[in-house]
């Protein structure tokens, strides 16, 4: 099993608000008009230690005629290739419909995890209505109310059972996956890098479907290439092809070590691209971003650094990461970019010894002390490294609900000026000394 869960169903039956409450935040735009989310959301979402990725598939195509049920069924048919578990979501207040039955029979001959969740089952009334979905034939069926949070821990419950834990993989060979929209340059990138001489490679099949792991050995460089290039066009429709590149990338994602975003010199970083850097941040992978195709930009003298300047005003506040101008066609600076992953990986895979990381950090704390809350003064007294896969650091202090954003970012930057975490996400916790 893995970590991506997609969840499907009709217009207007409360996807995007369920959506919203796994991820935490109100990202998906709610309405009570059917199809109001045109464009498709991801998120990262924990729930007792589990990290999953949540994609809300409500988005539809503008120029349907009917209710858009034809994109639904192409959805859920993408649903069902590309997601680890499903959640199918029905409306209790308007019972079974004829669409619901077509996304079940769907659902029922796949041999996905399918959650039929029954929405706005918020009353005693509803609930005895709800007992109807049972004949959708789900043997884990769940009554819920997305909008006010009864019955969605039971569910979360059930549902991460089939989440797979993180997995530390520090002591394998790197693992990079190139990413990017269609069209980017990613298989000119792959074929680069490998070249013609397949010999010195290894093709093993992925522990997904179609995601092939390259190793690379050359140079004195040896690792693993997770190629997401290959996406099956199943659809005419664009946004289709939209949306198995996102469901590819995430995949991958999981596997990966570092993720290689490209994104191409002469579109500049699109909001697909915003939202794979996103979930890349969240799931604490490293990252390395390639600008694509910069043999075909007309250059002046500061054409390269301003392309920057604006990428990292983009991605802010994780701007630290290395950016290269790279041309896969013609091969300039891919071998740079490697070298730059490498480096990232090491980075996110560093360990500081607790006695160097109090040293350092108590001084800069000494220099910069915490602002008072309240008349209280907060004190940071010791530090250490937390034994996970990326780096996260533990203050112990003596208030630590009361140390501002500002002052957190202040020990982020400091980490990342004395360490070098460049290209790494880190994650800071302040816990009772």
């Amino acid at each position: 099993m893995g970590n991506i869960v997609a969840i499907v169903g009709r217009p207007n039956v409360g996807k995007s608000t369920l959506y919203n409450r796994l991820i935490g935040e109100r990202q998906a735009i709610i309405d009570d008009i059917s199809g109001v989310t045109r464009d498709r959301q991801y998120g990262s979402s924990d729930w007792n230690g589990k990290f999953f990725t949540v994609i809300d598939t409500g988005g539809f195509v503008e120029n349907s005629d009917d209710v858009f049920e034809k994109e639904i069924r192409s959805q859920v048919r993408i649903a069902i290739d590309e997601a680890d578990v499903i959640v199918f979501m029905v409306d209790v207040m308007t019972g079974i419909t004829d669409l619901d039955e077509d996304v079940a029979n769907m659902l029922r001959r796949s041999n996905k995890q399918v959650f039929l969740v029954v929405n706005k089952a918020d009353n005693h009334q509803r609930l005895l209505d709800a007992n109807e979905f049972w004949s959708l034939g789900f043997e884990d069926t769940y009554f819920l109310s997305s909008l006010t949070g009864s019955g969605t821990g039971d569910f979360l419950d059930a549902l991460t059972e089939h989440i797979d834990e993180e997995k530390d993989l520090t002591d394998e060979l790197p693992k990079f996956a190139i990413m990017g929209q269609p069209n980017v340059g990613k298989s000119s990138l792959v074929n680069a890098l490998l070249g013609e001489d397949r010999n010195i490679v290894t093709d093993i099949a992925g522990t997904t479907r179609d995601s092939i792991h390259t190793k690379y050995n050359k140079f004195d460089k040896e690792f693993y290439i997770i190629d997401t290039a290959g996406i099956r066009k199943k659809s005419r429709v664009h946004e289709n092809l939209e949306f198995y590149s996102v469901m590819r990338a995430i995949r991958a994602m999981e596997e990966a070590d570092v993720c290689i975003l490209m994104i191409d010199a002469q579109t500049g970083v699109e909001a697909q691209d915003m939202s794979i850097f996103r979930l890349a941040q969240k799931r604490h992978k490293g990252v390395v971003m390639l600008v694509n195709k910069w043999d075909l930009i007309e250059k002046e003298t500061n054409t390269a650094r301003d392309f920057e300047k604006e990428i990292r005003r983009r991605i802010a506040p994780f701007n630290d990461i290395p950016i290269i101008f790279v041309s896969a066609m013609n091969k300039q600076r891919i071998f740079k970019a490697i070298e730059a992953a490498l480096k990232v990986f090491d980075n996110r895979t560093r360990k500081i010894k607790t006695s160097v990381l109090n040293e350092v950090m108590q001084d800069a704390i000494a220099y910069y002390p915490p602002p008072s809350h309240r008349g209280k003064f907060i004190k940071i007294k010791y530090i250490t490294q937390l034994p996970l896969y990326y780096p996260a650091f533990a203050f112990f202090c003596n208030y630590p609900k009361h140390v501002k954003e500002s002052y957190r970012n202040f020990l982020e930057n400091t980490l990342r000026s004395k360490f070098d975490f460049t290209g790494v996400p880190i994650s800071i916790f302040f816990r009772k000394k």
